[in-house]
């Protein structure tokens, strides 16, 4: 395994994720999905994937068809398969269904997806040997990715294409990256860690790519990636009160406590806390002439606060679907296969919509902030810009237009994907979530929201170096962590490089 993706203890030993039953949590799938951490699966979760196995090998020898074990699937259900040609009706079903298409999803996308799936696996409702699930956890733990890509789900019916491409793998066909990170052919990287393709059986081919894995990976990726960015942002909008000379009165427990949403009492908190102890808080406390700050100032909590509320109830969703083992058909627990419409990307596609709409609407309020600072009008003092000599310097100007043009995208962003439907499968399955769609545009709103975040930053740095008190003890640990990768206030320079490790350093604050 990539030393770089292991995930270790403080004792430096390999971090270990034991999958049972009852399923996994946020946590679990994270330290696998982005920490490389190793997947084992304890005996009751064999032992129970092998007792379902058993009813799905008494239906096969049944003269009676059953739907994924015996027929054909979507609009060829009606069809039923004998028994010699069944083997080659997983691996068909496999081989025409990875038809994705586009640029290669993110290998933390795709460990989440193979994680998810395999959490469904070894609940024992899907019927699959134990084998399959063995050889999915052995790929995930010689760190070997399939390619995905982009398009290909519709969100119904599972995450079709994308699991489609991790199941091509598990059968040593198609294309994975190995553990250097290079792509290549998956039976080469199958023989190098010592793992024997499968040969899938009845029901197995439809267990493995029916499932919201790949929209639910990106939820739970997602949630985690925006809580840290709420804290980001508490942490940076009190630099810009700073910066603009803003008070800290608002954000008093008193006046959270007449309005007691729980995320923005959460962010006031953070932002009062931040601010406390500042000279340049206090340097203007007696005596300032402004009568209240301008809403991008005054009601960043209830803004990210906001964020905080939603991010609360996708995890709620997340908890659900993470407890859900979703296939279709499943097996019951008297043994009995039973259709059902659990596929359904629906719950899911909505909180990955809802999601992206506070994230655009914090983006929209830390453009605001930082153009107040870079407006010798609006900054209290501050030069045109935050240039070094305004006139010769250019200083911020551009990087405002380019968080101008994030915050647009973000915008764009937070229309929906759910209210969509494109009916398939010859209008079988004739309404579907577009969850997966929901998920990457989620994605790329986190990305933008990261470099929004990180251009404010830049700008209320620069803001706090031109005045003459120093900031608070929170704010000016900020600082000097930014400025042991970023340089301060001087001639212009070349900027792009600076936004890009102002993100960065963004998405390391927590």
């Amino acid at each position: 395994m990539n030393d770089d993706l292991q995930a270790t203890n403080d004792d430096g030993e390999a971090v270990h994720v034991v999958i049972e039953p009852s399923g996994m949590t946020h946590a679990d799938v994270l330290a696998v999905a982005r920490h490389g951490a190793v997947v084992k699966l304890s005996e009751a979760t064999l032992t129970g994937i092998a007792r379902t196995r058993a009813d799905v090998e008494r239906l096969a020898e049944s003269p009676t068809p059953v739907y994924g074990v015996s027929t054909g699937f979507g609009a060829l259900a009606q069809r039923h398969i004998p028994v010699e040609s069944r083997v080659q009706l997983q691996r068909s079903l496999v081989r025409s269904h990875a038809a994705g298409w586009g640029e290669t999803v993110p290998g933390e996308v795709v460990r989440a997806m193979m994680t998810l799936r395999l959490k469904t696996l070894c609940s024992g409702r899907t019927g699959v040997r134990p084998v399959v699930a063995q050889t999915l956890a052995a790929l995930l733990n010689a760190s070997i990715t399939p390619v995905v890509h982009e398009y290909g789900s519709l969100g119904c019916s599972g995450d079709l294409a994308p699991l489609a491409h991790c199941a091509l793998t598990l059968m040593g066909e198609g294309q994975a990256a190995g553990p250097d990170g290079v792509v290549t052919e998956s039976a080469d990287l199958l023989e190098q860690a010592g793992i024997e393709p499968v040969e899938l059986r009845e029901k197995e081919g439809l267990a493995l790519i029916n499932g919201t894995d790949g929209m639910l990976g990106m939820l739970i990726i997602g949630v985690d990636d925006l809580t840290r960015l709420c804290d980001a942002a508490d942490l940076i909008a009190a630099l810009s009160v700073e910066a603009l000379m803003g008070t800290d009165q608002v954000f008093r427990p008193q006046l959270q406590a007449l309005r007691p949403h729980p995320g923005q009492v959460l962010s006031a908190s953070r932002m009062f806390g931040a601010l406390r102890d500042s000279p340049i808080v206090a340097s203007h406390r007696e005596g300032d002439s402004k009568v209240q700050d301008a809403y991008s100032v005054r009601c960043a909590p209830q803004v990210t606060g906001g964020l905080r509320d939603t991010i609360r109830h996708a995890t709620s969703v997340a908890d659900a679907e993470l407890a859900a083992a979703i296939d279709n058909p499943v097996i019951l627990d008297d043994g009995a296969v039973s259709s059902n419409g659990n596929f359904h990307g629906a719950p899911v596609a909505y909180v990955l919509d809802f999601l992206a709409i506070p994230a655009a609407d914090l983006g929209s309020m830390s453009e605001r902030r930082t153009d107040r600072m870079l407006d010798p009008n609006r900054s209290h003092g501050l030069p045109a810009f935050l240039a070094n000599e305004p006139g010769v310097d250019s200083g911020l100007m551009i990087a405002q237009y380019t968080q101008a043009g994030l915050v647009t995208q973000l915008k764009a962003l937070a229309s929906p994907a759910s209210v969509d439907s494109i009916p398939s499968s010859a209008m079988q399955e004739d309404h579907v979530s577009m969850g997966w769609h929901a998920g990457l545009k989620l994605r790329k709103s986190v990305e933008n929201l990261t470099a929004v975040l990180g251009i404010e930053l830049m700008a209320g740095a620069r803001a706090v170096e031109l005045r003459p008190t120093e900031p608070g003890p929170a704010t000016s640990e900020l600082v000097s962590n930014l400025r042991a990768v970023l340089p301060g206030i001087g001639p212009d320079r070349f900027l792009a490089p600076e936004i890009a490790a102002a993100a960065d350093f963004v998405r390391a604050m927590s």
